[in-house]
């Protein structure tokens, strides 16, 4: 079964990457959620998806140049809705945390395509290994050297490359690497990747997809889950077929 992970949480319906939106998806019955790490000045794991802060606070400037206790006190509710005026931005431990008893897979995305923070991999996983999560989370990245490096961690770690780009030897290329998962644009699904993926004993998860004929053909092709800013709707339309 295609299982329904929320992107960034239910971020229709409340600001991304943010505890609200967490759990409001995890309240509709998403399966997983899908959220993006980086890293602070002093090396805490926090949970954006742009490198910098402007799009998603009340602030400017890159989120490597923040210490944590600075990046705190920034609004990053207030650009959504001003019912959410005063949401921070939130650490991945807090994250894995409020995750610990929610029967949650978890996908985290590590944001190292446009800077390649230094140590990422281990800071992330011997966080996630702290809190006893490994077996329902994959570490996922665009960065195939970030892929390699999580894979002399731990062959035993789920690890999914991201691409938007379309290579005849994908499935060959990413397991090459060390992933045992790809996270594919929806663009690039074809029933016939689904097939090669599955041979290998690998998972193909699908981004972002929202539309209902979108959602359908992912359900009628059989992968393995589709990420969406609508869990609930996901959910509804899983429920029809």
């Amino acid at each position: 079964m295609t299982k329904i992970i929320a992107h960034r949480g239910s971020s229709k319906y409340a600001p991304e990457n943010t505890m609200p939106a967490f759990q409001l998806a995890y309240e509709m019955g998403a399966e997983g959620i899908e959220t993006d790490v980086q890293l602070t000045r002093d090396n805490i794991p926090v949970l954006i998806h742009d490198e910098h802060v402007k799009r998603t606070t009340n602030s400017i400037g890159y989120v490597i140049d923040y210490n944590f206790n600075d990046l705190k006190q920034l609004d990053a509710g207030s650009w959504f809705s001003n019912s959410f005026a005063g949401i921070s931005i939130i650490s991945l431990q807090e994250f894995l945390e409020w995750t610990i008893d929610k029967p949650l897979e978890l996908n985290i995305e590590l944001k190292n395509n446009k800077t390649d923070y230094k140590n990422i991999e281990n800071i992330v996983y011997e966080m996630v290994d702290h809190y006893n999560l490994l077996e329902r989370t994959t570490l996922s990245t665009f960065n195939p050297n970030s892929i390699m490096r999580l894979e002399s961690l731990n062959k035993h770690i789920s690890s999914a490359l991201l691409t938007s780009r379309k290579r005849k030897d994908l499935v060959g290329y990413a397991k090459g690497l060390g992933a045992n998962a790809i996270h594919i644009k929806y663009r690039l699904l074809n029933k016939f990747l689904v097939e090669q993926c599955h041979q290998e004993k690998m998972d193909l998860r699908v981004y972002t997809v929202n539309k209902f004929s979108h959602i359908m053909r992912c359900l009628s092709t059989g992968c393995d889950g589709l990420i969406t800013d609508v869990p609930n709707k996901a959910l509804n339309y899983r429920n029809i077929l």
